[in-house]
Protein backbone atom coordinates (compact mmCIF):
# COMPACT_ATOMS: atom_id res chain seq x y z
CA UNK A 1 0.00 0.00 0.00
CA UNK A 2 2.80 2.39 0.90
CA UNK A 3 4.65 1.61 -2.35
CA UNK A 4 1.46 2.20 -4.38
CA UNK A 5 1.01 5.65 -2.83
CA UNK A 6 4.61 6.57 -3.62
CA UNK A 7 4.26 5.41 -7.22
CA UNK A 8 0.95 7.22 -7.73
CA UNK A 9 2.62 10.55 -7.00
CA UNK A 10 5.04 10.08 -9.90
CA UNK A 11 2.44 9.70 -12.72
CA UNK A 12 2.47 13.37 -13.86
CA UNK A 13 6.28 13.61 -14.24
CA UNK A 14 8.19 13.13 -17.51
CA UNK A 15 8.79 9.46 -18.38
CA UNK A 16 12.56 9.39 -17.70
CA UNK A 17 12.27 11.25 -14.43
CA UNK A 18 9.31 9.11 -13.44
CA UNK A 19 11.29 5.89 -14.05
CA UNK A 20 14.11 7.15 -11.86
CA UNK A 21 11.63 8.09 -9.17
CA UNK A 22 9.99 4.67 -9.36
CA UNK A 23 13.38 2.98 -8.97
CA UNK A 24 14.24 5.21 -6.01
CA UNK A 25 10.90 4.55 -4.34
CA UNK A 26 11.27 0.80 -4.83
CA UNK A 27 14.77 0.84 -3.29
CA UNK A 28 13.56 2.89 -0.33
CA UNK A 29 10.63 0.52 0.23
CA UNK A 30 12.93 -2.52 -0.05
CA UNK A 31 15.37 -1.04 2.44
CA UNK A 32 12.54 -0.41 4.91
CA UNK A 33 11.31 -3.98 4.55
CA UNK A 34 14.85 -5.31 4.98
CA UNK A 35 15.39 -3.26 8.14
CA UNK A 36 12.06 -4.45 9.56
CA UNK A 37 12.90 -8.07 8.82
CA UNK A 38 16.36 -7.76 10.37
CA UNK A 39 14.92 -6.11 13.49
CA UNK A 40 12.23 -8.78 13.78
CA UNK A 41 14.77 -11.58 13.34
CA UNK A 42 17.05 -10.01 15.96
CA UNK A 43 14.19 -9.73 18.48
CA UNK A 44 13.14 -13.34 17.85
CA UNK A 45 16.74 -14.51 18.29
CA UNK A 46 17.05 -12.53 21.52
CA UNK A 47 13.87 -14.14 22.92
CA UNK A 48 15.04 -17.64 21.97
CA UNK A 49 18.47 -17.09 23.54
CA UNK A 50 16.84 -15.70 26.70
CA UNK A 51 14.55 -18.73 27.03
CA UNK A 52 17.48 -21.08 26.43
CA UNK A 53 19.64 -19.39 29.09
CA UNK A 54 16.72 -19.14 31.50
CA UNK A 55 16.13 -22.91 31.38
CA UNK A 56 19.73 -24.00 31.95
CA UNK A 57 20.10 -25.72 35.33
CA UNK A 58 23.07 -26.42 37.57
CA UNK A 59 24.44 -29.93 38.09
CA UNK A 60 25.54 -31.92 41.17
CA UNK A 61 22.56 -30.69 43.20
CA UNK A 62 23.06 -33.41 45.82
CA UNK A 63 26.39 -31.83 46.78
CA UNK A 64 24.93 -28.38 47.44
CA UNK A 65 23.61 -27.05 50.76
CA UNK A 66 20.81 -24.50 51.04
CA UNK A 67 19.86 -22.71 54.26
CA UNK A 68 16.24 -21.49 54.48
CA UNK A 69 14.82 -19.30 57.26
CA UNK A 70 11.20 -19.25 58.42
CA UNK A 71 10.40 -22.90 57.68
CA UNK A 72 7.66 -23.53 60.23
CA UNK A 73 4.92 -22.85 57.68
CA UNK A 74 4.06 -21.10 54.43
CA UNK A 75 6.60 -20.53 51.67
CA UNK A 76 9.60 -21.73 53.70
CA UNK A 77 7.95 -25.00 54.72
CA UNK A 78 6.90 -25.80 51.15
CA UNK A 79 10.25 -24.75 49.68
CA UNK A 80 12.17 -27.08 51.99
CA UNK A 81 10.01 -30.05 50.97
CA UNK A 82 10.49 -29.29 47.29
CA UNK A 83 14.24 -28.74 47.57
CA UNK A 84 14.51 -31.99 49.52
CA UNK A 85 12.78 -33.85 46.66
CA UNK A 86 15.16 -32.19 44.21
CA UNK A 87 18.12 -33.65 46.10
CA UNK A 88 19.51 -30.56 47.81
CA UNK A 89 21.04 -30.81 51.28
CA UNK A 90 18.50 -28.58 53.02
CA UNK A 91 19.28 -26.78 56.27
CA UNK A 92 16.00 -25.42 57.65
CA UNK A 93 15.81 -22.71 60.28
CA UNK A 94 12.58 -23.01 62.28
CA UNK A 95 11.33 -20.71 65.01
CA UNK A 96 9.69 -23.50 67.05
CA UNK A 97 10.37 -27.13 67.90
CA UNK A 98 6.93 -28.05 66.60
CA UNK A 99 7.67 -26.44 63.24
CA UNK A 100 10.96 -28.34 63.02
CA UNK A 101 9.34 -31.67 63.94
CA UNK A 102 6.52 -31.21 61.42
CA UNK A 103 9.03 -30.48 58.65
CA UNK A 104 11.28 -33.44 59.49
CA UNK A 105 8.30 -35.81 59.39
CA UNK A 106 7.41 -34.57 55.89
CA UNK A 107 10.91 -34.85 54.38
CA UNK A 108 13.78 -37.24 53.85
CA UNK A 109 16.87 -37.98 55.95
CA UNK A 110 19.07 -35.37 54.24
CA UNK A 111 17.04 -32.41 55.48
CA UNK A 112 18.22 -31.07 58.81
CA UNK A 113 16.68 -28.44 61.07
CA UNK A 114 17.83 -25.97 63.68
CA UNK A 115 15.98 -23.53 65.91
CA UNK A 116 16.48 -19.99 64.64
CA UNK A 117 15.16 -16.60 65.76
CA UNK A 118 16.39 -14.02 63.24
CA UNK A 119 15.84 -11.20 65.76
CA UNK A 120 18.45 -12.74 68.09
CA UNK A 121 22.16 -12.30 67.37
CA UNK A 122 23.00 -15.23 69.64
CA UNK A 123 20.54 -17.48 67.77
CA UNK A 124 22.00 -16.46 64.39
CA UNK A 125 25.56 -17.13 65.59
CA UNK A 126 24.55 -20.54 66.88
CA UNK A 127 22.90 -21.38 63.54
CA UNK A 128 26.01 -20.17 61.71
CA UNK A 129 28.35 -22.46 63.66
CA UNK A 130 25.99 -25.39 63.08
CA UNK A 131 25.92 -24.60 59.35
CA UNK A 132 29.72 -24.41 59.13
CA UNK A 133 29.95 -27.93 60.54
CA UNK A 134 27.35 -29.17 58.06
CA UNK A 135 28.77 -27.66 54.86
CA UNK A 136 32.48 -28.08 55.62
CA UNK A 137 34.81 -26.79 52.90
CA UNK A 138 32.10 -26.78 50.22
CA UNK A 139 30.51 -23.59 51.44
CA UNK A 140 26.82 -22.72 51.28
CA UNK A 141 25.22 -22.75 47.84
CA UNK A 142 22.07 -20.88 48.82
CA UNK A 143 20.79 -18.64 51.59
CA UNK A 144 17.04 -18.02 51.41
CA UNK A 145 15.92 -15.20 53.71
CA UNK A 146 12.27 -16.15 53.91
CA UNK A 147 11.38 -15.46 57.57
CA UNK A 148 9.03 -12.53 57.96
CA UNK A 149 6.06 -10.99 59.72
CA UNK A 150 3.43 -8.52 58.60
CA UNK A 151 1.82 -7.29 61.81
CA UNK A 152 0.99 -4.84 63.13
CA UNK A 153 -0.37 -3.28 59.95
CA UNK A 154 -2.76 -0.33 59.73
CA UNK A 155 -2.88 3.48 59.59
CA UNK A 156 0.52 4.95 60.47
CA UNK A 157 -0.97 7.30 63.08
CA UNK A 158 -2.16 4.31 65.07
CA UNK A 159 1.38 2.94 65.53
CA UNK A 160 3.83 3.35 68.37
CA UNK A 161 7.57 3.09 67.73
CA UNK A 162 7.66 -0.44 69.16
CA UNK A 163 5.00 -1.47 66.64
CA UNK A 164 7.33 -0.48 63.81
CA UNK A 165 10.36 -2.07 65.48
CA UNK A 166 8.72 -5.47 66.01
CA UNK A 167 8.32 -5.88 62.24
CA UNK A 168 11.60 -4.23 61.21
CA UNK A 169 13.61 -6.54 63.50
CA UNK A 170 12.40 -9.58 61.56
CA UNK A 171 11.98 -8.35 58.00
CA UNK A 172 14.83 -5.87 57.74
CA UNK A 173 17.46 -6.29 60.46
CA UNK A 174 17.02 -10.07 60.46
CA UNK A 175 17.61 -10.28 56.70
CA UNK A 176 20.68 -8.05 56.87
CA UNK A 177 22.22 -9.81 59.88
CA UNK A 178 21.61 -13.28 58.43
CA UNK A 179 23.15 -12.26 55.11
CA UNK A 180 26.20 -10.58 56.60
CA UNK A 181 26.96 -13.55 58.86
CA UNK A 182 26.35 -16.28 56.27
CA UNK A 183 27.82 -14.46 53.28
CA UNK A 184 31.41 -15.81 53.66
CA UNK A 185 30.00 -19.34 53.29
CA UNK A 186 27.98 -18.33 50.21
CA UNK A 187 31.01 -16.56 48.75
CA UNK A 188 33.09 -19.71 49.17
CA UNK A 189 30.57 -21.72 47.13
CA UNK A 190 29.98 -18.88 44.61
CA UNK A 191 26.31 -19.41 45.39
CA UNK A 192 23.13 -17.37 45.76
CA UNK A 193 21.42 -15.09 48.24
CA UNK A 194 17.64 -15.16 47.77
CA UNK A 195 15.76 -12.45 49.64
CA UNK A 196 11.98 -12.52 49.95
CA UNK A 197 10.63 -9.00 49.56
CA UNK A 198 7.04 -8.25 48.47
CA UNK A 199 4.99 -6.27 45.98
CA UNK A 200 4.47 -3.96 48.97
CA UNK A 201 8.18 -3.26 48.65
CA UNK A 202 7.19 -1.55 45.39
CA UNK A 203 3.91 0.10 46.44
CA UNK A 204 3.43 1.30 50.03
CA UNK A 205 -0.25 0.44 50.45
CA UNK A 206 -0.56 0.59 54.24
CA UNK A 207 1.10 1.85 57.38
CA UNK A 208 3.26 -0.03 59.86
CA UNK A 209 6.67 -1.61 59.49
CA UNK A 210 5.86 -4.13 56.74
CA UNK A 211 6.09 -1.90 53.67
CA UNK A 212 9.06 -0.04 55.15
CA UNK A 213 10.92 -3.31 55.74
CA UNK A 214 10.19 -4.68 52.27
CA UNK A 215 11.40 -1.47 50.60
CA UNK A 216 14.55 -1.92 52.71
CA UNK A 217 14.97 -5.53 51.51
CA UNK A 218 14.74 -4.33 47.90
CA UNK A 219 17.36 -1.65 48.49
CA UNK A 220 19.69 -3.88 50.52
CA UNK A 221 19.53 -6.61 47.85
CA UNK A 222 20.32 -4.16 45.04
CA UNK A 223 23.28 -2.70 46.95
CA UNK A 224 24.62 -6.15 47.84
CA UNK A 225 24.27 -7.44 44.27
CA UNK A 226 26.25 -4.52 42.87
CA UNK A 227 28.90 -4.71 45.59
CA UNK A 228 29.68 -8.42 45.14
CA UNK A 229 29.03 -8.91 41.41
CA UNK A 230 32.74 -9.64 40.79
CA UNK A 231 32.76 -12.62 43.18
CA UNK A 232 30.39 -14.87 41.23
CA UNK A 233 27.60 -14.60 43.80
CA UNK A 234 24.04 -13.91 42.62
CA UNK A 235 21.50 -11.95 44.65
CA UNK A 236 17.85 -12.59 43.75
CA UNK A 237 14.72 -10.82 44.96
CA UNK A 238 11.37 -12.60 45.25
CA UNK A 239 8.37 -10.25 45.09
CA UNK A 240 5.22 -12.24 45.96
CA UNK A 241 1.76 -10.79 45.60
CA UNK A 242 -0.96 -11.67 48.12
CA UNK A 243 -1.05 -15.37 49.08
CA UNK A 244 -2.98 -17.29 51.72
CA UNK A 245 -0.42 -17.77 54.48
CA UNK A 246 -0.23 -16.87 58.16
CA UNK A 247 0.98 -13.43 57.07
CA UNK A 248 -2.39 -12.70 55.43
CA UNK A 249 -4.59 -14.56 57.93
CA UNK A 250 -7.58 -12.37 58.79
CA UNK A 251 -7.93 -13.30 62.47
CA UNK A 252 -4.56 -11.93 63.64
CA UNK A 253 -4.92 -8.90 61.33
CA UNK A 254 -8.25 -7.99 62.93
CA UNK A 255 -6.95 -8.70 66.42
CA UNK A 256 -4.01 -6.34 65.87
CA UNK A 257 -6.25 -3.63 64.41
CA UNK A 258 -8.44 -3.76 67.52
CA UNK A 259 -5.33 -3.54 69.72
CA UNK A 260 -4.04 -0.52 67.82
CA UNK A 261 -7.45 1.16 68.01
CA UNK A 262 -7.72 0.60 71.76
CA UNK A 263 -4.35 2.26 72.40
CA UNK A 264 -5.36 5.50 70.62
CA UNK A 265 -6.15 8.68 72.49
CA UNK A 266 -9.81 9.86 72.55
CA UNK A 267 -8.85 12.79 70.29
CA UNK A 268 -7.42 10.53 67.59
CA UNK A 269 -10.40 8.16 67.80
CA UNK A 270 -12.76 11.07 67.40
CA UNK A 271 -10.96 12.28 64.26
CA UNK A 272 -11.46 8.89 62.60
CA UNK A 273 -14.99 8.27 63.88
CA UNK A 274 -16.58 5.30 65.66
CA UNK A 275 -17.34 3.41 62.45
CA UNK A 276 -13.90 3.77 60.87
CA UNK A 277 -12.42 0.63 62.46
CA UNK A 278 -15.28 -1.58 61.27
CA UNK A 279 -15.06 -0.14 57.75
CA UNK A 280 -11.28 -0.64 57.69
CA UNK A 281 -11.64 -4.28 58.78
CA UNK A 282 -14.30 -4.90 56.13
CA UNK A 283 -11.91 -3.55 53.46
CA UNK A 284 -9.19 -5.91 54.70
CA UNK A 285 -11.61 -8.84 54.51
CA UNK A 286 -12.58 -7.90 50.97
CA UNK A 287 -8.96 -7.57 49.83
CA UNK A 288 -7.75 -10.80 51.44
CA UNK A 289 -10.74 -12.84 50.23
CA UNK A 290 -10.58 -11.42 46.69
CA UNK A 291 -6.88 -11.14 45.90
CA UNK A 292 -5.13 -13.81 48.00
CA UNK A 293 -3.95 -16.82 45.99
CA UNK A 294 -3.90 -20.25 47.64
CA UNK A 295 -1.29 -21.72 45.26
CA UNK A 296 1.94 -21.16 47.19
CA UNK A 297 3.92 -23.05 44.55
CA UNK A 298 3.86 -19.91 42.39
CA UNK A 299 6.28 -18.40 44.90
CA UNK A 300 8.37 -21.50 45.61
CA UNK A 301 8.77 -22.05 41.85
CA UNK A 302 10.51 -18.68 41.72
CA UNK A 303 12.70 -19.58 44.69
CA UNK A 304 13.64 -22.91 43.09
CA UNK A 305 14.56 -21.24 39.83
CA UNK A 306 16.76 -18.75 41.68
CA UNK A 307 18.65 -21.67 43.26
CA UNK A 308 18.71 -24.04 40.27
CA UNK A 309 19.20 -21.78 37.25
CA UNK A 310 22.65 -21.28 35.81
CA UNK A 311 21.61 -17.70 35.08
CA UNK A 312 19.09 -16.70 37.79
CA UNK A 313 16.98 -13.60 37.36
CA UNK A 314 17.45 -10.50 39.48
CA UNK A 315 13.74 -10.21 40.34
CA UNK A 316 10.87 -12.68 40.40
CA UNK A 317 7.26 -11.45 40.57
CA UNK A 318 4.96 -14.21 41.83
CA UNK A 319 1.18 -14.16 41.52
CA UNK A 320 -1.32 -12.68 39.08
CA UNK A 321 -1.86 -9.60 41.24
CA UNK A 322 1.87 -8.90 41.31
CA UNK A 323 2.16 -9.02 37.53
CA UNK A 324 -1.13 -7.33 36.59
CA UNK A 325 -1.75 -4.92 39.48
CA UNK A 326 1.07 -4.07 41.87
CA UNK A 327 4.11 -4.02 39.57
CA UNK A 328 2.36 -1.91 36.88
CA UNK A 329 1.03 0.36 39.65
CA UNK A 330 4.57 0.88 40.94
CA UNK A 331 5.49 2.58 37.65
CA UNK A 332 2.54 4.97 37.80
CA UNK A 333 2.84 8.59 39.00
CA UNK A 334 2.48 8.84 42.78
CA UNK A 335 -0.72 10.88 42.46
CA UNK A 336 -2.46 7.98 40.68
CA UNK A 337 -1.50 5.53 43.44
CA UNK A 338 -2.65 8.05 46.06
CA UNK A 339 -6.03 8.46 44.38
CA UNK A 340 -6.49 4.70 43.95
CA UNK A 341 -5.81 4.02 47.63
CA UNK A 342 -8.01 6.95 48.68
CA UNK A 343 -10.90 5.41 46.77
CA UNK A 344 -10.36 1.99 48.37
CA UNK A 345 -9.82 2.95 52.01
CA UNK A 346 -12.62 4.34 54.23
CA UNK A 347 -12.90 8.07 54.84
CA UNK A 348 -12.25 9.41 58.37
CA UNK A 349 -15.07 11.28 60.05
CA UNK A 350 -13.15 14.57 60.28
CA UNK A 351 -11.41 14.50 56.91
CA UNK A 352 -10.89 17.73 55.02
Amino acid sequence: MRLTKILSKQTNKPTKLRNVSILYAFCAYSNNCTCTCILGAFMLLWVLVWFYRDNLEITKVSEKHVFVTGCDSGFGHLLCKRLDKRGFRVLAGCLTEKGADDLKRATGPFLKTCILDVTSTASIQKALEWTKNEVGDKGLWGLVNNAGRSLPMGPSEWMKIEDFESTLKVNMTGVIEMTMNFFPLVKKARGRVVNVASVLGRVAANGGGYCISKFAVESFSDCLRRDIQNFGVNVCIIEPGFFKTQVTSLEPIERELHRLWNQLTPEVKESYGDRYLDKYINIQRLIMNTICDSDLSKVTNCMEHALLAVHPRTRYSAGWDAKLLWIPLSYMPACIVDIALKLVLPKPAKSV
